[in-house]
Order: structure tokens, then C-alpha cells, then sequence
């Protein structure tokens, strides 16, 4: 058995194991979950440690110039007080860690995320209901309504009744129908996975099983 057949065999046998789950919870599921779960977290251990922990961190300590920057020990020692909450002990200075990054996160994110999600999303909503063709009219049209139906939905600084009642219902609507194709688009990658090891396991496993018993050649 070459190397090609063996990762062959590994991947199909990996495959079963975890399909054995749609019949119920067994020791060869467990087996393929915990195994997966280990490798992720041993790569991305190795991962962050080589491509997060030596270029932001180590290298820019240690420059190649031979020369020594003292202020990223800073990062350093916050690195530390997140693994101190394995010690409950010193598990409080965790709290300072975690409020660096928190803090620091949503100063540094809070004009990238606004720029790009909520002007980006006014800028797309303000449009000409009356260009282009007919298909073009109705989807501007189709795109106005929800919007403003969405927004009167979550304004609930008053009674959704009379007029505001029946535009929240529509933007009910609108939301069930948006929310129903995202799910849908997720059920078809799922099921495009599904063909994939189908496929791997049609064309690619099987046709071994002959090689390995000596038929045909």
C-alpha cells in the first residue's frame, strides 16, 4: 500500500466515522471528533505561534539588526496575565489583559466598522427608484420598502399599531424572507460538502478496494 492509498483509505475511514453520528452517538464518532478537535487546536497552536507570536511580537523585540526594543515587553507581560486565569490565585489580573483588548479592540474597530458597514449600508439604500429598466425600478423599489419597513420594525419608541403596526408587519416580512434565504444558502453549502464526500468516497476510495485485493490488475 503507497502513501497516496494509505491517505485514502485514512480520509474514507475518517469520513464513515463521522457519518456514523446520523445513526447515533458511538465510540468511532468520538473518535474522529476528538482527533479532529486535537490536530485543530495543535495547528493552530503552531499557526499563531509562527505567523502572530514571532512577527508581532518576538521579531519586533528582537529586531535583525541584533538591537533590543524594551517597550514590547509590555505585550509580553499582558500574554502572561492571560494565562493567569489558570492560577485562581492571580486569576484577577486576566481582567487587565482582557480590558486592554476589549478596549483597544473597539476604539481601533469602531471607525473601520462604521465606514464600512453602517455608511456603506446608508450609501447602498440611497438610490434612484427610477432608473434603469423595469426589473431595475421594482428591485429599487423591492429594496427601499425594506429597508424603511425593517427600520419602523426595530423602532420601538412607539406602539406598533394603526399604520406603524401594519409597515413593522411588512418589514416582519421582509426579515423572515432575508433570514429564510441566508438559511438556505447556508443548507445548500452544506449539502455541496455532502456531495463532495460523497464523490471522494465514490470515485476516490472505492476504486482502491480492488487495487488492495490484487482484481483487475
Amino acid at each position: 500500500m503507497n502513501w497516496e492509498i494509505l491517505g485514502i483509505w485514512l480520509g474514507a475511514m475518517l469520513t464513515l466515522c463521522l457519518y456514523s453520528f446520523l445513526y447515533r452517538d458511538n465510540p468511532f464518532y468520538k473518535f474522529a471528533e476528538h482527533l479532529f478537535v486535537g490536530m485543530s487546536a495543535g495547528y493552530w497552536v503552531i499557526y499563531s505561534i509562527e505567523n502572530v507570536l514571532k512577527p508581532n511580537w518576538w521579531q519586533q523585540m528582537f529586531p535583525e539588526d541584533g538591537g533590543f526594543n524594551w517597550i514590547w515587553i509590555i505585550p509580553g507581560i499582558f500574554a502572561l496575565f492571560m494565562l493567569a486565569r489558570i492560577i485562581p490565585k492571580i486569576a484577577g489580573l486576566s481582567r487587565m489583559a482582557l480590558g486592554m483588548i476589549i478596549g483597544a479592540g473597539a476604539g481601533v474597530n469602531m471607525v473601520g466598522f462604521f465606514q464600512t458597514n453602517a455608511m456603506a449600508q446608508v450609501k447602498g439604500t440611497i438610490i434612484s427608484v427610477s432608473s434603469g429598466g423595469a426589473w431595475d425600478i421594482i428591485s429599487n423599489i423591492i429594496l427601499v420598502v425594506g429597508v424603511i419597513t425593517g427600520l419602523v420594525y426595530f423602532f420601538f419608541s412607539k406602539a406598533h399599531t394603526g399604520i406603524v403596526g401594519k409597515t413593522a408587519n411588512v418589514g416582519i416580512t421582509i426579515l423572515m424572507v432575508a433570514f429564510g434565504a441566508s438559511f438556505g444558502y447556508t443548507i445548500m453549502a452544506r449539502i455541496s460538502l455532502l456531495i463532495g464526500r460523497c464523490q471522494f468516497l465514490i470515485f476516490d476510495w472505492i476504486p482502491t478496494i480492488p487495487r488492495l485485493l490484487g482484481i483487475g490488475g
